[in-house]
């Protein structure tokens, strides 16, 4: 079974995003082919529940990770961290095996 954790930090986030927004049931995680590495990760709003999603949740925040992403994200930690004057989520990904300059996009 496919492990995802989620750090307090993101859970934080994840629900703070939700209550501003009104509405969703968390984050939807996908992957697409971007960038000169292979992919990028993909974020959005999970406002229904599909039934190929798997679904993790942990400190009270849900994320829904799709079918074609759930392979590469296995084992993986989703953070929020502050760095100067940027916010963002981070994957902590151990399938990783390279990642392009900028930080846009990876290889497995």
């Amino acid at each position: 079974m496919a492990q995802l954790n989620i750090t307090l930090a993101a859970a934080d986030q994840i629900r703070r995003v939700l209550d501003e927004r009104g509405s969703g049931l968390g984050l939807r995680v996908s992957v697409k082919p971007s960038g000169c590495s292979g992919y990028s990760y993909v974020l959005d709003f999970a406002d229904s529940i599909a039934d190929e999603d798997t679904s993790f949740e942990e400190h009270g925040a849900r994320v829904f990770v799709a079918p074609e992403a759930l392979e590469m994200l296995d084992g993986s930690e989703v953070d929020y961290v502050n760095e100067g004057l940027n916010r963002f989520f981070r994957f902590n990904n151990p399938n990783v095996k390279d990642e392009c300059g900028c930080g846009e996009s990876f290889t497995v």
